[in-house]
């Protein structure tokens, strides 16, 4: 069986987060002004910080979503790391150190740092609103589908469980609790994941996973009835009838042609010896009627050198249609941008003392999360051939890996991922609590507050912004949580990186053009996505071939799109007063 509770397992998870939430409230007491609550008064150490950034950004999607991805379509799901990774050169040397000087606690306060407009405030905090919550949905997704097997506990109480967590992680200590939380998982993720890795070389590549027996290739059918029933092979879903785990090699390389395995493998060695191999993989296919939605598994042997190659996830790639290398392009653009327009990242650089200190913070996540995004490729090719992925479910390839090893790096490993979804969603939530609070009821409604309703408004925002992920989270269960972050990353580049990159280096940049091109790159990404063939045929359910436009992917158009607009509107309006 692929999920089997296991009292160990679920005694390791709950200390892990037991620690975190401790932690949270041992540091609530220093977040109880308005500068502790959202930028943990300035002091962090910027070596804290750096990893802080790393546990910031490596979220659900990039352990759980990529991870999936590369082991169920191989290097395509490869370039998503590379993509989140290349978008920290523009951090590093745009926009670290000026990020630093313009603002206080809010992405609003850096674009408005030298205009003092409620129109920059208004379209800035409903962009960060809108990004916050398309990232929060990939993240409550993945905490669903880890809580599932571990604990035993359907997808909803898993997003509910991570939300009511998070929540209380925020409330109780802002800033200050959420940036150690943060350095913890960071540092955790990176060293556990390290050795997994080296577990997957010490093992090297084995026959049907070391299972004795020829491979079963028969189909497996998993059929969600329409009274949400769920069928394996037509009959009721238990724990003892899963679908059979899939993902295994069938045939070694002609020079282990008379061994079961390779045995230990060094890095390169690795990929040599799987690019020989040939895989178990599978056909899914799905067909609907009056019962339910009946999905096909169907194995099938193939040369892994076919999984090693582009066009196993991004198909236009290997068709070579116009319509998707564009689409493919735009991904790339929106991931390269993305990074340094994600408003929960760029909050990070106020918690440290000044500009020198936000760049080495820069220099250090980079080394981080590069390292990590490495080790993502070994993750994911191992769990490709571990034989115990869950063909249903890309999210859990991973954790499912680990359990190939033993039970207790299973509870690590899960209860490490939770922490990442707990850590990533803080600062989510704290981002948006911030545009709430500070941007909308203070700067545009123009309510003056005292340093403790601050914290206060702060920290109701929070809790509504809770219960919108918690919501979200269980109403897009089953995407790979890499895809939908893709949207996020595609709407913050559109809409937050022009008026950044225009108020930094163009001095003709007015208050009109930023707020027009916050607006507009918004309204027209969201837009792009809304009507695109992946939320056609993923969220509406209807045939892709009727969405009207041309690729999925917005930022190609969208985000030049958002320079057009300002350079336009700047030059239309009146010059701005130097100060």
């Amino acid at each position: 069986m692929l999920y089997e509770t296991s009292p160990l397992a679920v005694g390791i998870f709950a200390a892990f987060v037991a620690g975190v939430l401790w932690l949270s409230f041992r540091l609530g007491r220093k977040g109880q002004s308005a500068q502790g609550y959202y930028a943990a008064h300035g002091q962090v150490h910027w070596f804290v910080n750096g990893v802080a950034f790393a546990g910031d950004y490596l979220s659900a999607a990039s352990f759980l979503g990529i991870c999936g991805m590369i082991a169920f379509s191989g290097y395509d799901g490869f370039l998503y790391s590379i993509g989140f990774l290349a978008g920290w050169v523009v951090a590093l040397f745009v926009i670290a150190e000026p990020i630093k000087s313009l603002g206080r606690f809010t992405f609003a306060d850096a674009l408005d740092a030298r205009f003092n407009s409620r129109g920059i405030k208004l379209a800035v905090a409903i962009s960060t609103l809108v990004v916050s919550i398309f990232y929060l949905i990939p993240q409550m997704v993945g905490a669903g589908s880890l809580v599932t097997p571990l604990l035993g506990l359907p997808h909803a109480v898993g997003v509910i469980l991570v939300g009511v967590a998070v929540t209380m992680i925020v409330v109780t200590a802002g800033m200050v609790s959420t940036t150690w939380v943060q350095f913890i998982k960071g540092s955790l993720l990176v060293l556990f994941c390290g050795v997994l890795t080296v577990l997957i070389l010490q093992r090297g590549l084995v026959v049907n996973a070391g299972r004795p027996g020829p491979v079963d290739l028969t189909p497996q059918v998993h059929t969600v009835c329409r009274d949400g029933t769920v069928l394996v092979d037509g009959q009721p879903q238990t724990r003892d009838h899963d679908l059979r785990p899939v993902g295994t090699i069938s045939r070694l390389p002609e020079r282990f042609a008379d061994r079961e395995a390779t045995g230990p493998l060094g890095p390169l060695a690795y990929l040599a010896a799987l690019e020989d191999s040939t895989i178990i993989t599978w056909n899914k296919t799905t067909r609907v009627d009056d019962q339910g939605t009946h999905v096909t598994f169907t194995p099938q042997e193939r040369p892994a050198a076919d999984l090693l190659r582009p066009g196993g996830y991004f198909k236009g790639l290997a068709s070579g249609t116009l319509a998707g290398r564009l689409d493919f392009a735009s991904l790339m653009l929106a991931l390269f941008c993305g990074t340094a327009s994600l408003p929960h990242i760029l909050i990070r650089y106020y918690t440290v003392k000044d500009a020198a200190a936000a760049r080495r913070s820069t220099v250090v996540g980079i080394a981080a999360i590069g390292f990590f995004y490495v080790l993502t490729l070994y993750l994911g090719l191992g769990a490709m051939t571990s034989g115990g992925l869950d063909p249903t479910d890309t999210n859990m390839a991973a954790p499912l890996l680990a359990k190939s090893f033993s039970e207790i790096l299973f509870a690590v490993i899960s209860a490490i991922a939770f922490t990442t979804v707990l850590g990533t969603v803080s600062g989510l939530i704290m981002a948006g609590s911030g545009a709430v609070a500070h941007d909308l009821v203070e700067n545009v409604c123009g309510i003056q507050m005292t340093d403790h309703e601050k914290v206060r408004v702060g920290k109701i925002a929070a809790v509504g912004l809770g219960i919108v992920a918690m919501a979200l989270g269980i109403l897009f269960k089953g995407f790979n949580v890499g895809f939908l972050v893709g949207w996020a990353f595609n709407i913050a580049a559109s809409a937050n990186l022009p008026a950044l990159v225009m108020l930094l280096f163009w001095p003709r940049t007015t208050k009109q053009g930023i707020t027009a091109a916050v607006t507009v790159g918004m309204l027209a990404s969201l837009g792009w996505i809304l009507l695109s063939a992946d939320t056609f045929e993923k969220v509406y359910g209807v045939p892709g071939a009727l969405a009207p436009m041309p690729f999925s992917q917005p930022g190609l158009v969208t985000i030049p799109l958002g320079f057009v607009v300002l350079v336009v509107v700047s030059l239309l309006t009146p010059a701005p007063t130097r100060r």
